[in-house]
């Protein structure tokens, strides 16, 4: 797999398309990270590690998901980066942005906040 967040984004959305209640998705630092951030953010209700692996629990309301979408930016074929004033709202505020920084995998809010850019990951609504 070249690509392992885009796998995990694809996974997350797929079982949310079809109510699933959890997602169950390779173990690795980075993705744990990301997993935070949407846990934090509300996007998915509960993470735990168990077997080498993470299980999501996913995160709805009145029975529709929280997760409608997702879109890769940074791919290992073409790096995006971004400075601290570039970072924007995401679908008029109702979007999510996961960075990786030097302080750490943050949202976008928590980017700016924090006055750190990096490299865009992806956008989540």
């Amino acid at each position: 797999m070249t690509d392992p967040i885009a796998d995990m984004l694809i996974r997350i959305t797929n079982a949310s398309k079809v109510s699933k209640e959890s997602v169950h998705i390779p173990y690795s630092n980075l993705k744990a990270a990301v997993a935070k951030v949407l846990h934090q953010e509300g996007y998915i209700s509960g993470v735990d590690t168990k077997n080498g692996n993470l299980s999501l629990k996913l995160s709805y309301i009145n029975k529709q998901p929280k997760v409608q979408g997702a879109k890769r930016i940074s791919k290992p074929s073409r790096r995006v980066y971004m400075g601290v004033r570039d970072v924007r709202p995401i679908k008029s505020g109702y979007g999510l942005m996961v960075l990786s920084t030097p302080a750490g995998v943050l949202s976008g809010k928590d980017a700016k906040s924090k006055r750190v850019g990096g490299e865009v990951l992806f956008e989540i609504w």
